[in-house]
């Protein structure tokens, strides 16, 4: 009797033992219903989820493994500060590649007893108040900078300007170029020494991915930047917003705009999602006619552009008279779920400083509304994308991974 007794009890114990490491350990297991490939696909689990399934998981003391039992680099965003009182986080983030034909992915994700150190960062966003307020951008394969309130002002001199167009850096590197670029001053960054160079010229054009507001003839846009907060930057994901003040909209309505950009490793496309107030006009539907664009440089590239009514999406194929500049493709294409109003093109008036023909993408909104687009760029001196060819797939096999996304399932003891 005393044998079983002492049997029952340990074989109670060894079970208690086994569930209490198998609570310590979350099983991911990730989708791809199409099957296609998905390089650095970004795979984001909200960290609620995580802590109802791993009680008592720490933010900095969490590991995840790929199905061999490699750790994988991951990052757990905050987005909103709190001083006093619970830390308040929003997701896990982690990448992988899937290959062509490969459907499922599994990861667990585990506690750690310790602070797990952080994994070397591929993105990286900041204001340069040092360039007239310029805010600037990165990941291991592209750079972007946009332009600051310190620009409009009679300090700038003879850069003075406003501009609400987004610049492209294009890099030959996968590391972070953009604090010793801005040591390198204006005419530096225009020289490529061996990581790339800033080729692009923006002005006062839409440049990769700037908005306005199209009234069917005429394109309103923003002056510079007013407000920025960076809420997330890195190891795998960097998330900032900037605001924009009050702008004309035409027919008496003024817009404000906040956009959210969502930078990720491995891509050169980026999420922006830009969210408009205005009180509409009497009479009107009650909607804004949001136009994103890309510049066309014909007096310095042979310009080839391109649309697709299916996807909603736009792009551009440059091949630059200057050698050293090279070839640069660049793209925007609407969210699924974006109200889809058509495209439309600028033109260019004659002498005007900086101003470039826009290729416009149009997306309706309604007060408060947010449209998400996704826009970069990608240069042939990368060895990413050697023709248009290869970046017009880019794009198109980036609006198929938005028109069927991977699904994520989650299971524990």
């Amino acid at each position: 009797m005393k044998l079983r007794l002492i049997a029952s009890v340990l074989l109670t114990s060894v079970s208690a033992l086994s569930i209490a490491r198998a609570a310590d350990k979350l099983t991911v297991t990730v989708t791809n219903e199409p099957g296609m490939a998905r390089p650095a696909e970004t795979i984001v689990i909200p960290f609620d989820d995580v802590k109802s399934r791993l009680a008592g998981i720490v933010f900095d003391q969490v590991v995840v493994r790929d199905a061999s039992g490699a750790i994988v680099p991951a990052q757990i965003t905050a987005y909103k500060h709190v001083h006093k009182g619970p830390p308040h986080y929003d997701d896990l983030v982690f990448q992988h590649d899937f290959a062509a034909g490969e459907k499922t992915a599994t990861f667990t994700v585990e506690k750690s007893a310790t602070p797990i150190p952080p994994f070397p960062s591929k993105v990286y966003a900041r204001p340069v108040p040092e360039r007239y307020d310029d805010f600037a951008w990165e990941n291991d394969r592209i750079g972007h900078r946009i332009y600051g309130p310190g620009l409009e002002l009679p300090s700038a001199t003879k850069d003075q300007m406003t501009s609400s167009g987004i610049d492209i850096w294009s890099k030959k590197v996968r590391y972070s170029i953009i604090d010793h670029w801005y040591h390198k001053g204006h005419d530096g960054l225009h020289t490529d020494t061996g990581e790339g160079l800033d080729m692009y010229d923006v002005g006062t054009s839409r440049g990769s991915g700037g908005t306005g507001i199209w009234d069917g003839t005429d394109l309103h846009v923003s002056k510079n930047w007013r407000t920025w907060l960076v809420d997330a930057n890195g190891p795998i994901r960097a998330v900032f917003d900037l605001g924009y003040e009050a702008w004309d909209a035409g027919h008496g309505v003024m817009v404000t705009e906040t956009k959210r950009f969502i930078v990720d490793a491995g891509h050169n496309l980026d999420e922006i999602q830009s969210t408009f107030n205005f009180t509409p006009a009497p009479g009107s539907d009650g909607t804004l006619t949001v136009a994103i664009g890309l510049t066309e440089h014909q007096a310095t590239a042979s310009v080839v552009t391109g649309q697709d009514e299916k996807t909603h999406a736009i792009t551009i194929w440059e091949e630059y008279k200057s050698p050293v500049d090279g070839k640069l493709g660049t793209g925007v294409i609407l969210a699924p779920d974006a109200a889809f109003a058509g495209f439309a093109e600028t033109k260019a008036p004659a002498n005007a400083r900086g101003f470039h023909a826009d290729l416009l993408v149009l997306a309706k909104v309604k007060p408060g509304e947010a449209v998400s687009y996704h826009v970069g760029g990608g240069w042939d001196k990368s060895g990413d994308f050697p023709d248009k060819a290869s970046w017009d797939a880019y794009v198109a096999g980036w609006a198929k991974r938005l028109a069927s996304p991977v699904k994520v399932t989650l299971s524990a003891p």
